[in-house]
């Protein structure tokens, strides 16, 4: 049976698009940084240990997809370079509010990829050609 699961898992990874990958790290970097939440005031500091240093691992995966051909990657990277600098002084200091203060700006990000996987091809093919969203006058 175990062996039945770890194979539905796998195959149901590798039949996601890109953008679906990204949005599955985003959310597994919040799930992450709630239970590093969860574990500072209950003083498990092993665990909340643990689970920063899986959701720095999610921001690194992120940082490492991104093309920096595409104007919007070099902010990106910049905000995973503040958000690894504050899972790691958040981990040295177990400081709950730092944690508190990532989740909501990864699950603003979460839901922005997750509206852009939503557009038809059509509609993210015309935002890509004409990102103000300014419509010629003809």
């Amino acid at each position: 049976m175990t062996n039945a699961f770890s194979a539905y898992k796998k195959q149901s990874i590798t039949t996601l698009t890109p953008g679906e990958v990204v949005v599955r790290l985003y959310m597994e970097a919040e799930r992450q940084l709630n239970r590093a939440s969860y574990y500072i005031p209950q003083k498990n500091f092993e665990g909340a240990n643990k689970s920063l240093t899986k959701a720095q691992d999610v921001i690194n995966a992120l940082r490492s997809c991104l093309d920096m051909k595409i104007p919007i990657s070099k902010n990106l990277d910049s905000l995973y370079e503040y958000f690894n600098r504050e899972i790691v002084e958040a981990n040295v200091k177990k400081d709950k509010a730092k944690v508190d203060a990532l989740i909501p700006m990864i699950a603003e990000l979460r839901e922005a990829f997750q509206e852009i996987n939503s557009m038809p091809r059509e509609q993210m093919a015309a935002q890509q050609q004409n990102p103000q969203g300014i419509t010629p006058q003809g």
